[in-house]
């Protein structure tokens, strides 16, 4: 089963990186410097970023349906050089290749349908085994050390 990986929309978090770090604090949002080459995944570029860029830290509803009990949401990484979602077809993008991800399989009502922790090569065998049931509509996967929201992931 093919699939896709889109990164976040970055318009929303833009304007952010134009206010001083007391204003991003007021809004729950904290300014970072990358201190290490691979500890900071950018969710709109599905990347890690270089040691010395400028990341928000922000809160983030990956789940947002209010009709869900598994309406959720949480810390995420936004880049400010990260100008345009990234894109992936039928491969996994870099910030998701190596870690140990919490997948979950959710159906058209934003319930979850099935979930499993894959690492490596057994991802994309696990997100096509999702997939390919006619009840899940999209798979959410999760930094499974931290539980950060890490991308989404649907039919291609």
């Amino acid at each position: 089963m093919p699939f896709q990986v889109r990164g976040i929309d970055p318009q929303p978090f833009q304007p952010l990186f134009r206010l001083s770090d007391e204003a991003l604090a007021a809004q729950g949002i904290i300014r970072v410097k990358a201190d290490e080459p691979d500890a900071y995944p950018c969710r709109v570029a599905l990347a890690r970023v270089r040691e010395g860029e400028e990341l928000l830290l922000v809160h983030y509803m990956h789940q947002p349906n209010p009709a869900s009990p598994y309406r959720a949401g949480g810390p995420i990484f936004v880049s400010r050089g990260a100008e345009e979602p990234a894109h992936y077809r039928g491969e996994l993008p870099p910030a998701l290749r190596d870690r140990l991800l919490s997948l979950r399989a959710y159906d058209a009502d934003a319930l979850i349908v099935d979930a499993e922790v894959a690492e490596g090569n057994e991802v994309s065998a696990v997100i096509q085994r999702f997939l390919a049931r006619p009840d899940v509509a999209h798979v959410d996967a999760h930094f499974a050390r931290r539980g950060c929201f890490a991308g989404r992931i649907e039919r291609l």
